[in-house]
């Protein structure tokens, strides 16, 4: 059985629907990672093959102001699951981002490129890395980008909703990479398989802004991508900054590929017009 942590989320989500019974998720009311003292003994209720941490502060701008939380959650968490995995010789998988990355480079980045993050989410982010790997060495350490599934909020659920109320401003120089979840799921259970341990950047293609990207999913739900308007990053006034380029891709022979964004997205903008 694999443990999935945070079940409430976009990647738990598509951990548990590509698992069913073979795996397990946990929520807060069984797992309370604020709690850091109490994780290793929550773990030890269960019997788990691996375990997959899908849980973690991802509120960027709100980071900003709740470093404490941000850290907590995305390294503090994080060590005590790995340590907990490497004392039972478990695979463990944990997710990281882009935003590690300072967004200076013109290539996309790769594994062995040196992370300088630029925000707080970033610096929790790369703290937990770092905190996972020094206590779990043969972990499986995923970094990913912009990820948008169907069945929770999202940025394009965010566009979908704004967009029927009227014109929006998007920006257009931030470039960047959109994975979609389950996408994303299917190849780190690939790599689970294969038995990939160390840092592996999982990333689809084409690179694209979010003023592109924000287009495609109008055109997807029907709607008119003229009420997308384009404004620079310093025009947004958002709390925290983000890399100008945050472009992934991986310098490994391992043989996982996701599929380009666009064959995914439509059937994610499809659910999301369920229930938005």
């Amino acid at each position: 059985m694999i443990l999935i942590i945070g079940r409430g989320g976009q990647l738990g989500t598509s951990f548990a629907n590509l698992l069913g019974p073979g795996g397990r998720s946990l929520g807060i009311d069984e797992l309370d990672l604020l709690d850091v003292e109490a994780i290793q003994s929550a773990l030890d209720r269960f019997e788990p093959e691996a375990v997959i941490n899908c849980a973690g502060h991802t509120a960027v701008d709100l980071a900003e102001q709740q470093a404490e939380l941000a850290y907590l959650l995305n390294a503090s968490a994080v060590g005590e699951m790995a340590r907990w995995c490497a004392r039972r010789s478990l695979p463990f998988v944990n997710f990281s981002s882009d935003y590690v990355f300072d967004g200076t480079k013109d290539t996309p980045y790769v594994e062995s490129d040196s992370p300088n993050p630029i925000n707080t989410y970033g610096n929790s982010k790369l703290a937990g890395e770092t905190v996972g790997r020094e206590a779990h060495p043969d972990m499986l350490l995923i970094r990913s980008s912009w990820l948008v599934s169907g069945s929770h909020p999202n940025f394009a659920a965010t566009v979908l909703r704004r967009a029927a109320e009227g014109p929006i401003r998007v920006v257009d120089d931030q470039l960047g990479i959109p994975n979609i979840a389950d996408d994303i799921a299917v190849a780190t259970l690939e790599a689970l398989d294969a038995g990939i341990t160390g840092i592996l950047h999982l990333a689809s293609h084409p690179e694209t802004t979010w003023f592109q990207f924000a287009r495609v999913v109008l055109e997807l739900a029907d709607m008119d991508p003229g009420l997308v308007q384009p404004i620079a990053s310093d025009e947004y006034n958002a709390g925290a900054l983000r890399p100008a380029y945050g472009v992934l891709a991986s310098e490994r022979a391992t043989g996982i590929e996701i599929p380009p964004w666009r064959q995914s997205l439509p059937a994610a903008v499809k659910e999301m017009l369920t229930w938005i």
